[in-house]
């Protein structure tokens, strides 16, 4: 008889000999390229391509809120048939609201931000070292320029005796650069700052939907300002992936003043509350069927935020808000077609 060799009896079949499956790591790559194009959390820092890390910067995937305000605030104007000259000017607004105003937004606030980042998201493009410092201030007053000089335009398409839209634009813009910039850096305080960043992704685009295919009201002011507390809610969920940095940097989110779980539920309690008493606005003014479709939309957002958010903020915030932030999208629009109907 031949000597056999010792067999380890721990060991499984072809053990040793497994290797990772290219199909997944492509996949997974695939995943964080698409992640760091959009400004996502959890990308890579692997990209070289001078255009593509710009994009990053401006973080794609914040557009959508604001570019849909547009067109809330186009239906709650009334006004809105449609028509081809209709079509182009609210695709023209929802350029200036989205890529090149939130982009001025974005790429101004990575700038200000590059100590926390290099904490929180070493990837990003200016801590990672992939692109200058000048290379950054160049892109936010380059997409300034083009959102004054569009906005502009829009007045004048329009025929406002007053531009409002340009006004609308400026305001924004002045809200975005005492957000992200010392001495005021309003993001430094929990409150005032997400509330600022909420009312900036709902109030300003809907204001410059609406005025540009009706007349800017108070009421319509008021109500969107008051929907925007809605929208502070949202602005907190944003602050949990940076709590270290913030922590370590002194600065006063909601998570590092409360703590991670009071937080989460601040979060959620603000985002369910103010869309319930918008949708009591409804029935008030007897826009009974609009309201209750809010009402339902607000039901699957409580359901997500139990499964995701007020279990693991940390973990689930971008799961959750993929899940939940089309109802809250969604609710908008209900409600500025409710208001175009009723005439506010």
């Amino acid at each position: 008889m031949s000597e056999s060799t010792p067999v380890n009896p721990n060991s499984q079949p072809n053990e040793a000999i497994e290797s990772p499956n290219p199909e997944v790591t492509i996949t997974e790559d695939r995943n964080a390229k698409t992640r760091q194009l959009l400004g996502m959390k959890g990308a890579s820092a692997g990209e070289t391509s001078i255009w593509k890390i710009r994009l990053q910067l401006m973080k794609p995937i914040t557009w959508i809120p604001l570019i849909w305000g547009v067109v809330c605030g186009a239906a709650s104007s009334g006004n809105y048939t449609w028509t081809l000259e209709n079509v182009l000017k609210s695709a023209l607004c929802m350029l200036l609201s989205g890529p090149l105003l939130a982009g001025y937004t974005q790429t101004i606030n990575d700038y200000y931000d590059r100590e926390i980042d290099a904490i929180n998201e070493p990837y990003r493009p200016i801590p990672s070292g992939r692109i200058s410092e000048k290379q950054v201030i160049s892109q936010f007053v380059l997409l300034l320029l083009l959102g004054y000089g569009v906005a502009y335009t829009l007045d004048l398409w329009a025929g406002h005796s007053v531009p409002n839209v340009l006004l609308l634009s400026v305001f924004g813009s002045f809200i975005a650069y005492i957000y992200s910039a010392p001495p005021l850096k309003l993001k430094q305080n929990g409150w005032l700052g997400n509330y600022a960043l909420g009312a900036s992704y709902i109030a300003l685009p809907w204001w410059a939907g609406h005025a540009l295919f009706g007349e800017l009201n108070w009421k319509i002011v008021i109500l969107t300002l008051f929907y925007s507390l809605a929208g502070l809610g949202i602005a907190i969920v944003n602050d949990f992936k940076s709590v270290e940095g913030d922590r370590q940097l002194g600065l006063q989110s909601l998570p590092v003043m409360f703590g991670i779980q009071n937080a989460a539920l601040i979060c959620v309690v603000t985002i369910d509350l103010f869309q319930g008493l918008v949708a009591g606005y409804l029935v008030s003014i007897h826009e009974n069927l609009y309201a209750a479709i809010l009402v339902l939309l607000i039901i699957p957002q409580i359901t997500f935020q139990d499964m995701y958010f007020l279990r693991d903020p940390i973990a689930n915030d971008v799961k959750y808000q993929a899940s939940a932030q089309p109802f809250l999208v969604l609710g908008m629009l209900v409600t500025g077609i409710a208001l175009g109907h009723a005439g506010v």
